[in-house]
C-alpha cells in the first residue's frame, strides 16, 4: 500500500454530461492537467487512472478532491477536508 498522498484539484465535484458505454479515465493523483480526467501526470508515482464505464447518458460527478471512498465519483469527502 503507497504512503502518496493526491494533491486535491479542487475542494468540490466536477460535474459532467457522460456518455452511455463511454470508458472515462478519472485521475486518483490529483496532477492531471485536465481534470477529472487523466492526462499521464501520475507516471512515476504509485497512482494509477480509475477507469468509468457509463451506465447511461447524464450528468456524474466525478470526485475532485481524490479523497472520495466511491472513486472516481464523488461521496461528499471534500466538505470534510
Amino acid at each position: 500500500m503507497s504512503d502518496e498522498i493526491p494533491v486535491i484539484a479542487q475542494k468540490s465535484p466536477y460535474g459532467l454530461e457522460v456518455t452511455e458505454g463511454k470508458s472515462y479515465f478519472w485521475c486518483a493523483c490529483g496532477k492531471s492537467q485536465k481534470q477529472p480526467f487523466c492526462d499521464g501526470s501520475h507516471m512515476g508515482s504509485d497512482f494509477a487512472p480509475v477507469k468509468y464505464t457509463a451506465e447511461k447518458t447524464g450528468k456524474v460527478f466525478f470526485c475532485g478532491c481524490k479523497h472520495s471512498e466511491k472513486q472516481p465519483l464523488c461521496d461528499g469527502s471534500h466538505s470534510g477536508l
